[in-house]
């Protein structure tokens, strides 16, 4: 009796420090800052970009695990910045960010979007 008490300290301390480890590394993964991306975009056509080339190019955000933190018109302020709708996305990581711009669903509405428009775009680490 005394032997299986034993034991099963010796099992729940050995369960609790591998728990707890994998809690320390996900807390780690969580702490990384996320990477942002902006493009300003200056269109030629705005219809057929609208048309063409946003819909496909959202989807392919989504569904690679992106998110719109902002879009639209923006507000110049200082610099000869270019002139066109300004879209920021954030990302978990860098990897992240360049699986999806690598991605085929992406390449193929960069494609169409290149006849529309003349991209300018950076990434960014976030902070934490």
């Amino acid at each position: 009796m005394l032997m299986k008490t034993r034991f099963n300290i010796a099992l729940s301390m050995v369960v609790g420090a591998m728990l707890g480890g994998a809690a320390i590394q996900a807390l780690h993964a969580q702490a990384k800052p996320p990477v942002y991306m902006i493009a300003i975009n200056e269109i030629t056509d705005q219809e057929r970009y609208a048309k063409e080339y946003v819909p496909p190019a959202q989807q392919s955000v989504k569904d690679h695990g992106g998110e719109y933190i902002a879009a639209g018109p923006g507000t110049p302020l200082s610099g000869n910045l270019p002139k066109g709708p300004v879209v920021i996305l954030r990302w978990n990581s860098m990897e992240a960010l360049e699986g999806w711009r690598n991605s085929p669903e992406f390449q193929a509405a960069f494609k169409i979007g290149e006849k529309y428009a003349k991209f300018n775009i950076v990434a960014v680490d976030g902070l934490k």
